[in-house]
């Protein structure tokens, strides 16, 4: 439903644009600091995707796409002044490309009436269209993940995890946090003991979460990293 509901207002918005207008996406990119690895490959793949629907079909509706890239380094405060220094630009959606900043721009774009789309990542409880009705993290979301990694360690494990251990070392921040609550859902459910090692920011100081696995000897590790951290 809320893809249909983008959907459209996209649709409306070209459709009462003036002809030759360029349809403006913003996205708020790191290419530098700790966590680049994982924000160049994004941001240029986001970048030639709209290059491509450019030079191949003319753009979306016969109206070219301006791609408007903000730099703000992975850093929370940055991505918000990205916003708000872009958000008169007409952009039509957000690409924040960060869990602490979607959090962040979650009341303000709905303020603003401006889509986020937060695609795999942000705000898990966000997929409630109901609640959230401007914000949109199609096609998966952290819940998911996390449900995928038990069950493929179920899937190895006769379907039973009881008596088990499982550890989370996890990126000590917004994104880190997002699968914790669903974790102990399914610890409780299977009945294995789950074990939770924060990694503070950036990520590069993991020695004593490791040793504590080797005191802790835990059956599974799950890496809920980030850049330099993995």
């Amino acid at each position: 439903m809320k893809l249909k509901l983008i959907s459209a207002a996209v649709a409306a918005i070209v459709a009462g644009a003036p002809a030759m207008a360029d349809l403006t996406f913003t996205s708020l990119s790191y290419r530098t600091g700790p966590y680049a690895a994982n924000g160049i490959p994004f941001a240029d793949g986001y970048a030639d995707y709209f290059t491509l629907l450019n030079e191949r079909d003319g753009g979306i509706g016969g109206e070219k796409v301006n791609l408007l890239e903000c730099e703000t380094g992975y850093n929370t405060e940055k991505g918000v002044e990205c916003y708000e220094a872009t958000k008169g630009s007409g952009a039509l959606v957000y690409q924040p490309l960060s869990t602490g900043i979607t959090y962040q721009l979650i009341p303000k774009a709905s303020a603003d009436g401006i889509p986020v789309h937060s695609m795999g990542y942000g705000r898990t409880s966000a997929k409630n269209g109901e609640v959230f009705n401007n914000i949109f993290n199609y096609p998966a979301n952290y819940w998911d993940g996390a449900s995928v990694a038990i069950k493929y360690l179920l899937s190895e494990n006769g379907d039973s995890l009881s008596g088990k251990k499982v550890a989370l070392v996890f990126h000590n921040s917004a994104y880190g946090k997002e699968p914790i609550r669903t974790l102990e859902e399914l610890a409780k459910k299977h009945g294995f003991e789950l074990s939770l090692l924060p990694v503070d920011h950036p990520g590069q100081e993991q020695k004593s979460q490791w040793l504590q696995i080797r005191r802790d000897k835990p059956d599974y590790v799950l890496m809920w990293g980030w850049g330099v951290m993995n």
